[in-house]
């Protein structure tokens, strides 16, 4: 493990393999190095051509937290991440953490070559952005009751757990790290904004060349929708759907996609 220190003081874990051009991976919700196999595999896949960055973001897992919360923040970290690369970087997020990603790449300018998003959850159909601004009210009202578990619970049936499942989910060997970091889904939410609205305007002021992705067998339809709208608002931008993935992408088959994008 490495770290670097944001411009707030924080201090920002990572950890790096390979050699090459600088790649460094934003993660989404939830998303962090101790419970994150999946993006262990995919460093190890990219690590021959890139020199390839996997960090906590912060408040979870070795990075700090230092308050007041502001999306800005998180953006320091990332320049914080490509100023140790050297100056420059390729950036690659998934889910929430690909919306994180384009705000950077809007926000650093030439630091950032090129930019790859995988499933961002943006949906533009008015009931989904409802169900978003409900989701952010309660997910604040739960958050500040002090009840462990629920604000991880109200996120994991938003994404379709039934709560029927929940107690189940409670004795997984893993929500102890879910619960851990259950404060972060504020920091999510705030990426995505106030509706998680396909953000077309801003989309459109993105400058570098842009690789739009989706799953072919993904659990969440609009996606696919929704990746198409960002490929004709980016200027320089391509669309891809991995054929036979979910949300869940399989790192051997997501390596290859990304390479070949951020070597051509």
């Amino acid at each position: 493990m490495k770290t670097v220190t944001s411009k707030d003081g924080t201090t920002i874990a990572f950890d790096k393999v390979g050699a090459g051009p600088a790649l460094i991976l934003v993660p989404g919700a939830i998303q962090h190095r101790a419970i994150d196999p999946k993006t262990e595999q995919l460093m190890a896949l990219l690590a021959e051509q890139f020199t390839t960055f996997n960090y906590d973001r912060r408040g979870r897992g070795d990075s700090g937290d230092t308050q007041p919360y502001a999306v800005e923040r998180e953006i320091e970290d990332i320049e914080a991440l490509v100023d140790e690369a050297g100056g420059s970087a390729f950036l690659y997020g998934i889910s929430s953490g690909a919306a994180l990603a384009m705000e950077a790449t809007l926000a650093l300018g030439d630091k950032v070559k090129k930019l790859a998003l995988y499933e961002v959850p943006y949906n533009a159909d008015e009931t989904a952005r409802q169900a978003w601004r409900n989701y952010r009210t309660e997910l604040q009202e739960v958050l500040a009751s002090g009840r462990p578990g629920d604000a991880m619970l109200l996120f994991m049936m938003l994404l379709g757990l039934a709560a029927e499942q929940a107690p189940a989910m409670r004795q997984s060997p893993m929500w102890p790290a879910f619960e851990s970091i259950e404060h972060t889904l504020a920091y999510d939410a705030a990426v995505l904004g106030e509706e998680a609205d396909i953000p077309i305007e801003r989309a459109a002021r993105l400058t570098v060349p842009t690789l739009v992705m989706d799953g072919g067998a993904t659990e969440f339809p609009f996606m696919h929708i929704t990746a198409l709208a960002l490929t004709q608002a980016i200027p320089h931008a391509q669309h891809r759907t991995l054929e036979g993935q979910t949300h869940e992408v399989d790192s051997a088959v997501l390596a290859p996609a990304l390479a070949g994008f951020f070597a051509g």
